[in-house]
């Protein structure tokens, strides 16, 4: 291996494009180099991708929340939107529909069964659409960690690599008998491109995490708002619906 990188020093060093800097590195060095490019693509991905999901999610919430406080019947809307949600704040306004039409039959039967099921009804709904909340932002947090990890671990991979090319240069400088600037710098150029490129990846991704981070951050407190004032009017319906006949349900 020594007797390579000492011809490629001696030889075709001097081509310190970055094309030629990868051609003549180690193969420990290449492999860092291919698989810090990799990452760099997908973390490009994954933020073209959730850049688009937190914009859609946030749209389809505004338009949602326009319908919800229009005043139109609440039965009607979750017949729409709820049964088969499209989106976030859907499948949460649907968690607790469901919940409220269960207590809404039974409450139905009459009796000391039914006055529970419409007393306890917020406390479920409330649960209900808190997992929904979780299970939606899970969702929407997907591979998050894969950006967290690229943003702290590349740019020791690829000083890994810049030690590694390090090392192999100065072995082959060694052998060569020759210190000379021309013979040295080309090798330690291909050695701090690894390091070089893990940043290109890195950097990008502690960028994204953070502000992708803030987003759905911003939008589960919207998601765990919004189902917090719907419990408080499926409560109040409820209150009403043990004074009086079931009747549908309409927003406050």
């Amino acid at each position: 291996m020594n007797n390579v990188t000492a011809q490629n020093l001696g030889g075709a060093a001097h081509d310190l494009t970055l094309w030629g800097l990868f051609l003549q590195a180690d193969w420990v060095v290449k492999a860092v180099m291919i698989g810090l490019l990799l990452a760099s693509v997908w973390v490009w991905a994954i933020v073209f991708q959730k850049v688009a999901a937190v914009r859609r999610v946030n749209r389809a919430a505004d338009a949602f929340e326009d319908k919800f406080w229009s005043g139109g019947n609440l039965e009607d809307l979750h017949r729409a939107e709820g049964e088969r949600p499209t989106h976030p704040m859907a499948a949460v306004f649907g968690a607790g529909m469901r919940e409220w039409q269960r207590s809404a039959d039974i409450s139905a039967q009459g009796g000391t069964r039914g006055a529970r099921a419409m007393t306890s009804m917020r406390e479920r709904a409330e649960r209900a659409m808190g997992l929904a909340v979780q299970r939606e932002m899970d969702g929407l947090e997907r591979w998050m960690t894969f950006l967290a990890s690229v943003g702290s671990v590349a740019p020791f991979i690829g000083l890994f690599g810049t030690v590694w090319g390090i090392m192999n240069s100065f072995s082959a400088i060694a052998g060569m008998n020759n210190t000379n600037l021309a013979v040295v710098a080309p090798g330690i150029a291909e050695a701090l491109f690894a390091t070089a490129i893990g940043l290109v990846a890195a950097i990008p991704a502690v960028l994204a995490y953070n502000k992708i981070s803030t987003d759905l951050a911003r939008f589960a407190g919207r998601l765990e708002g919004f189902a917090g004032e719907f419990g408080a009017i499926l409560s109040r319906q409820a209150d009403d619906a043990t004074a009086a006949p079931p009747r549908e349900t309409e927003p406050a």
